[in-house]
C-alpha cells in the first residue's frame, strides 16, 4: 500500500475533515500488517504541509514518526523521474503534480496497486484507493 501526503495528514490531524476515515483505514492496515511504502518526495511534501497547517512541532513529530516507522521510504530513481515527466506530458487534460507523477511511477515500478490517499489524482490515473 502506497501512502500519500493526504493520507499522512488526515491520519494525524483531527482538524482534517477525513480524520475519522483515515483513522479507520490506518487501523485496518495495522491489523492486516500491510506493507506501507512512500517516497522521499512525499515525506518532504507532507512535512511542508504539517509545517504550514499544524506548525513546527507537528512537522518535527511527523519526521520523527516516519524515521522510526516500519514504513519503507523509497528514493525515486532517475528512471522514475523520467517516467513521471512522461506521465505529465501524456495526460494533457490532468494537472498531476510532479510529486504525484513520481508516486505513480514508483507504484508502477514496485507493482503497488492501491494508495492510502484522499487525492483524486491517484484514482484518475487508475490506482485503487483505500477506503474506510
Amino acid at each position: 500500500m502506497f501512502v500519500d501526503t493526504s493520507g499522512f495528514f488526515a491520519a494525524a490531524s483531527d482538524r482534517d475533515r477525513n480524520f475519522p476515515i483515515a483513522q479507520r483505514i490506518l487501523g485496518r492496515l495495522m491489523v492486516e500488517g500491510a506493507h506501507l511504502v512512500t517516497t522521499t518526495y512525499i515525506v518532504a511534501e507532507a512535512h511542508a504541509l504539517f509545517l504550514s497547517r499544524a506548525g513546527r512541532q507537528a512537522g518535527v513529530r511527523f519526521l520523527n514518526e516516519t524515521d522510526g516507522s516500519f514504513m519503507n521510504i523509497v528514493r525515486p530513481t532517475e528512471s522514475d523521474e523520467a517516467r513521471a515527466r512522461e506521465i505529465i506530458y501524456r495526460y494533457t487534460d490532468k494537472d498531476f503534480s510532479l510529486t504525484d507523477a513520481i508516486s505513480f511511477a514508483v507504484m508502477e515500478r514496485l507493482g503497488i496497486a492501491t494508495a492510502f490517499t484522499f487525492d483524486s489524482d491517484f484514482k484518475q490515473y487508475g490506482f485503487a484507493v483505500a477506503e474506510g
